[in-house]
Protein backbone atom coordinates (compact mmCIF):
# COMPACT_ATOMS: atom_id res chain seq x y z
CA UNK A 1 0.00 0.00 0.00
CA UNK A 2 3.29 2.26 -0.02
CA UNK A 3 2.03 3.88 3.04
CA UNK A 4 -1.64 5.11 2.18
CA UNK A 5 -4.39 4.62 3.87
CA UNK A 6 -6.43 1.89 2.67
CA UNK A 7 -9.97 3.11 1.78
CA UNK A 8 -13.51 1.27 1.88
CA UNK A 9 -17.27 1.27 0.87
CA UNK A 10 -19.74 0.36 2.75
CA UNK A 11 -23.19 -0.62 0.70
CA UNK A 12 -26.59 -1.48 2.83
CA UNK A 13 -30.28 -0.19 2.14
CA UNK A 14 -30.65 0.32 6.11
CA UNK A 15 -28.53 3.25 7.00
CA UNK A 16 -28.43 2.11 11.05
CA UNK A 17 -26.88 -1.20 9.57
CA UNK A 18 -24.43 0.79 7.47
CA UNK A 19 -23.20 3.52 10.78
CA UNK A 20 -23.16 0.46 12.70
CA UNK A 21 -20.65 -1.40 10.63
CA UNK A 22 -18.77 2.01 9.86
CA UNK A 23 -18.51 2.48 13.67
CA UNK A 24 -17.47 -1.73 14.57
CA UNK A 25 -14.59 -0.89 11.28
CA UNK A 26 -13.44 2.07 13.12
CA UNK A 27 -13.23 -0.01 16.08
CA UNK A 28 -11.14 -2.89 14.55
CA UNK A 29 -9.19 -1.25 12.15
CA UNK A 30 -8.75 2.26 12.69
CA UNK A 31 -6.43 3.44 9.52
CA UNK A 32 -9.12 2.57 7.14
CA UNK A 33 -11.15 5.41 5.92
CA UNK A 34 -14.57 4.41 4.74
CA UNK A 35 -15.10 6.68 1.81
CA UNK A 36 -18.80 6.19 0.90
CA UNK A 37 -22.12 4.86 2.55
CA UNK A 38 -24.36 4.12 -0.02
CA UNK A 39 -28.09 2.33 -0.13
CA UNK A 40 -28.01 0.12 -2.68
CA UNK A 41 -25.86 -2.10 -5.02
CA UNK A 42 -26.42 0.94 -8.22
CA UNK A 43 -24.83 3.59 -5.93
CA UNK A 44 -22.23 0.98 -5.48
CA UNK A 45 -20.72 0.43 -8.46
CA UNK A 46 -21.17 4.15 -9.37
CA UNK A 47 -19.26 5.52 -6.16
CA UNK A 48 -16.91 2.38 -6.76
CA UNK A 49 -16.00 3.78 -10.27
CA UNK A 50 -15.78 8.00 -8.56
CA UNK A 51 -13.79 6.67 -5.95
CA UNK A 52 -12.08 3.33 -6.65
CA UNK A 53 -11.67 2.00 -2.80
CA UNK A 54 -9.81 -0.48 -1.86
CA UNK A 55 -12.73 -2.76 -0.21
CA UNK A 56 -16.30 -2.86 -0.82
CA UNK A 57 -18.64 -4.27 2.16
CA UNK A 58 -21.23 -5.16 -0.04
CA UNK A 59 -25.19 -6.53 1.89
CA UNK A 60 -26.19 -9.54 -0.65
CA UNK A 61 -30.26 -8.46 -0.61
CA UNK A 62 -30.76 -4.77 -1.42
CA UNK A 63 -33.73 -3.43 -3.85
CA UNK A 64 -32.52 -2.89 -7.51
CA UNK A 65 -28.92 -4.08 -7.79
CA UNK A 66 -28.05 -6.67 -5.42
CA UNK A 67 -24.65 -6.80 -3.65
CA UNK A 68 -23.67 -9.74 -5.63
CA UNK A 69 -24.67 -8.02 -8.60
CA UNK A 70 -22.62 -5.10 -7.89
CA UNK A 71 -19.75 -7.01 -7.04
CA UNK A 72 -20.02 -8.55 -10.57
CA UNK A 73 -19.18 -5.49 -11.82
CA UNK A 74 -16.71 -4.68 -9.78
CA UNK A 75 -14.51 -7.35 -10.35
CA UNK A 76 -10.79 -7.50 -9.55
CA UNK A 77 -10.72 -3.97 -8.53
CA UNK A 78 -11.74 -4.42 -4.94
CA UNK A 79 -11.63 -6.76 -2.18
CA UNK A 80 -15.06 -7.78 -1.57
CA UNK A 81 -16.26 -8.89 1.42
CA UNK A 82 -20.01 -9.75 1.41
CA UNK A 83 -22.78 -9.04 4.39
CA UNK A 84 -25.76 -11.17 5.04
CA UNK A 85 -28.92 -12.11 7.66
CA UNK A 86 -28.80 -15.38 5.77
CA UNK A 87 -25.46 -17.91 6.84
CA UNK A 88 -26.63 -20.24 3.96
CA UNK A 89 -25.04 -18.06 1.50
CA UNK A 90 -21.42 -18.35 3.31
CA UNK A 91 -20.64 -20.71 0.82
CA UNK A 92 -17.42 -22.95 0.74
CA UNK A 93 -16.03 -20.62 -1.69
CA UNK A 94 -15.87 -17.94 1.11
CA UNK A 95 -14.24 -20.06 3.63
CA UNK A 96 -11.39 -20.74 0.70
CA UNK A 97 -10.13 -17.03 1.60
CA UNK A 98 -11.08 -15.92 -2.03
CA UNK A 99 -14.09 -14.13 -0.90
CA UNK A 100 -15.22 -13.45 2.68
CA UNK A 101 -18.27 -12.39 4.51
CA UNK A 102 -20.07 -11.70 7.60
CA UNK A 103 -23.37 -12.59 8.64
CA UNK A 104 -25.71 -10.31 10.47
CA UNK A 105 -25.81 -9.23 13.02
CA UNK A 106 -22.08 -9.18 12.85
CA UNK A 107 -19.78 -9.84 15.54
CA UNK A 108 -16.79 -8.21 16.67
CA UNK A 109 -14.50 -11.06 16.86
CA UNK A 110 -15.49 -12.17 13.40
CA UNK A 111 -15.15 -8.91 11.94
CA UNK A 112 -11.76 -8.94 13.55
CA UNK A 113 -10.68 -12.26 11.49
CA UNK A 114 -11.76 -10.57 8.21
CA UNK A 115 -10.18 -7.25 8.87
CA UNK A 116 -6.50 -9.58 9.48
CA UNK A 117 -7.06 -11.54 6.38
CA UNK A 118 -7.68 -7.83 4.22
CA UNK A 119 -4.92 -6.46 5.84
CA UNK A 120 -2.68 -9.36 5.10
CA UNK A 121 -3.95 -8.81 1.35
CA UNK A 122 -3.51 -5.41 0.90
CA UNK A 123 0.20 -5.90 2.61
CA UNK A 124 1.03 -8.20 0.22
CA UNK A 125 0.43 -6.41 -2.80
CA UNK A 126 -0.19 -9.56 -4.66
CA UNK A 127 -2.97 -9.39 -7.87
CA UNK A 128 -6.57 -9.67 -6.96
CA UNK A 129 -7.56 -13.55 -7.09
CA UNK A 130 -10.51 -13.59 -9.91
CA UNK A 131 -13.12 -14.30 -8.09
CA UNK A 132 -15.90 -13.82 -10.60
CA UNK A 133 -16.21 -17.02 -11.43
CA UNK A 134 -17.52 -17.90 -7.41
CA UNK A 135 -19.46 -14.71 -7.47
CA UNK A 136 -21.32 -15.78 -10.65
CA UNK A 137 -21.80 -18.79 -8.67
CA UNK A 138 -23.53 -17.03 -5.72
CA UNK A 139 -25.63 -14.89 -8.16
CA UNK A 140 -26.98 -18.57 -9.77
CA UNK A 141 -27.53 -19.50 -6.33
CA UNK A 142 -29.30 -16.38 -5.39
CA UNK A 143 -31.28 -16.63 -8.54
CA UNK A 144 -32.40 -20.09 -7.52
CA UNK A 145 -33.14 -19.63 -4.41
CA UNK A 146 -35.37 -16.66 -4.89
CA UNK A 147 -37.33 -16.71 -1.54
CA UNK A 148 -34.88 -16.43 1.63
CA UNK A 149 -34.95 -18.68 4.81
CA UNK A 150 -37.00 -17.29 7.40
CA UNK A 151 -35.86 -14.05 9.36
CA UNK A 152 -33.95 -14.53 12.78
CA UNK A 153 -33.63 -11.08 13.91
CA UNK A 154 -34.93 -7.84 13.28
CA UNK A 155 -33.31 -4.49 13.72
CA UNK A 156 -36.12 -2.50 15.82
CA UNK A 157 -35.72 0.91 17.14
CA UNK A 158 -36.05 1.97 20.44
CA UNK A 159 -35.63 5.48 21.25
CA UNK A 160 -32.27 6.54 19.65
CA UNK A 161 -31.05 3.16 19.72
CA UNK A 162 -31.19 -0.03 17.62
CA UNK A 163 -31.52 -3.40 19.12
CA UNK A 164 -31.46 -7.02 17.61
CA UNK A 165 -34.43 -8.96 18.72
CA UNK A 166 -34.57 -12.73 18.18
CA UNK A 167 -37.78 -13.48 16.12
CA UNK A 168 -38.88 -15.92 18.02
CA UNK A 169 -39.71 -13.87 21.18
CA UNK A 170 -41.57 -11.38 19.17
CA UNK A 171 -45.65 -11.85 20.55
CA UNK A 172 -46.93 -9.88 17.49
CA UNK A 173 -46.26 -6.97 15.03
CA UNK A 174 -49.03 -4.01 14.21
CA UNK A 175 -48.69 -2.04 11.16
CA UNK A 176 -48.25 1.81 12.60
CA UNK A 177 -48.60 5.07 9.83
CA UNK A 178 -44.90 4.42 8.06
CA UNK A 179 -43.57 2.08 10.40
CA UNK A 180 -44.50 -1.64 12.20
CA UNK A 181 -45.02 -1.71 15.62
CA UNK A 182 -42.85 -4.82 16.71
CA UNK A 183 -44.25 -6.33 20.91
CA UNK A 184 -41.03 -8.69 21.72
CA UNK A 185 -40.58 -10.54 25.74
CA UNK A 186 -36.96 -9.68 26.48
CA UNK A 187 -34.84 -11.38 29.28
CA UNK A 188 -36.82 -13.19 31.94
CA UNK A 189 -39.88 -11.85 29.91
CA UNK A 190 -40.29 -8.50 29.79
CA UNK A 191 -41.64 -6.96 27.76
CA UNK A 192 -40.09 -4.77 24.85
CA UNK A 193 -41.65 -2.18 22.24
CA UNK A 194 -40.32 -0.38 18.94
CA UNK A 195 -40.39 0.25 15.39
CA UNK A 196 -38.82 -1.14 12.81
CA UNK A 197 -39.68 0.49 9.06
CA UNK A 198 -40.20 -2.28 6.66
CA UNK A 199 -43.67 -2.85 6.17
CA UNK A 200 -45.52 -5.36 8.11
CA UNK A 201 -46.64 -6.68 4.20
CA UNK A 202 -43.24 -7.08 3.60
CA UNK A 203 -41.82 -8.61 6.90
CA UNK A 204 -44.80 -11.10 6.83
CA UNK A 205 -43.13 -12.76 3.73
CA UNK A 206 -39.90 -13.04 5.49
CA UNK A 207 -41.44 -14.74 8.72
CA UNK A 208 -41.57 -18.17 9.08
CA UNK A 209 -45.27 -19.39 8.50
CA UNK A 210 -45.77 -21.79 10.83
CA UNK A 211 -45.39 -19.57 13.71
CA UNK A 212 -46.55 -16.18 12.42
CA UNK A 213 -50.37 -15.47 11.45
CA UNK A 214 -51.57 -12.46 9.81
CA UNK A 215 -55.14 -11.85 12.22
CA UNK A 216 -56.06 -8.27 10.63
CA UNK A 217 -54.54 -6.49 8.01
CA UNK A 218 -52.71 -4.33 10.02
CA UNK A 219 -51.67 -7.37 12.56
CA UNK A 220 -49.34 -10.47 13.09
CA UNK A 221 -49.07 -12.40 15.98
CA UNK A 222 -46.90 -15.18 17.09
CA UNK A 223 -49.33 -18.23 17.49
CA UNK A 224 -46.75 -19.27 20.96
CA UNK A 225 -47.52 -15.86 22.50
CA UNK A 226 -51.49 -16.97 22.26
CA UNK A 227 -53.52 -17.58 25.24
CA UNK A 228 -56.60 -17.58 23.90
CA UNK A 229 -58.95 -16.11 21.13
CA UNK A 230 -62.69 -15.68 22.07
CA UNK A 231 -65.04 -15.06 19.39
CA UNK A 232 -67.61 -12.41 18.88
CA UNK A 233 -70.98 -12.09 17.73
CA UNK A 234 -69.93 -10.12 13.95
CA UNK A 235 -68.00 -13.09 12.81
CA UNK A 236 -64.96 -11.48 14.61
CA UNK A 237 -62.50 -12.30 17.44
CA UNK A 238 -60.02 -11.28 20.00
CA UNK A 239 -56.75 -12.76 20.71
CA UNK A 240 -55.61 -12.28 24.27
CA UNK A 241 -51.97 -12.92 24.65
CA UNK A 242 -49.89 -14.90 27.63
CA UNK A 243 -47.78 -12.32 28.91
CA UNK A 244 -49.42 -9.50 27.72
CA UNK A 245 -52.40 -7.30 28.70
CA UNK A 246 -52.94 -6.06 24.56
CA UNK A 247 -56.06 -7.83 22.77
CA UNK A 248 -55.59 -7.87 19.34
CA UNK A 249 -58.31 -7.82 17.01
CA UNK A 250 -59.26 -10.61 14.63
CA UNK A 251 -61.10 -9.52 11.22
CA UNK A 252 -64.08 -11.21 9.40
CA UNK A 253 -61.25 -12.51 6.78
CA UNK A 254 -59.01 -14.31 8.53
CA UNK A 255 -61.36 -15.93 11.00
CA UNK A 256 -61.05 -18.77 8.91
CA UNK A 257 -57.27 -19.34 11.03
CA UNK A 258 -59.58 -20.11 14.21
CA UNK A 259 -62.58 -22.44 13.08
CA UNK A 260 -61.56 -25.37 14.79
CA UNK A 261 -62.83 -23.05 18.11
Amino acid sequence: MSGRRPTALIADDEPLLRKALARLLALAWPELDVIAQVRNGREAVEQFELLRPDICFLDVHMPGLSGVEAAQLIGRRAQLVFVTAYDQYAVQAFEQGALDYLVKPVEPARLADTVARLQERLRAARPLPDTQALVEQLAARLRKDSTPPPLRWLHVLVGQALRLVPVEDIDFLRSDEKYTRVAWRGDGGKAGEGLIRTPLKELLAQLDAEQFVQVHRAVVVNRRAISHVTRSLNETAHIHLKSRDEVLPVSRSYLHHFRQM
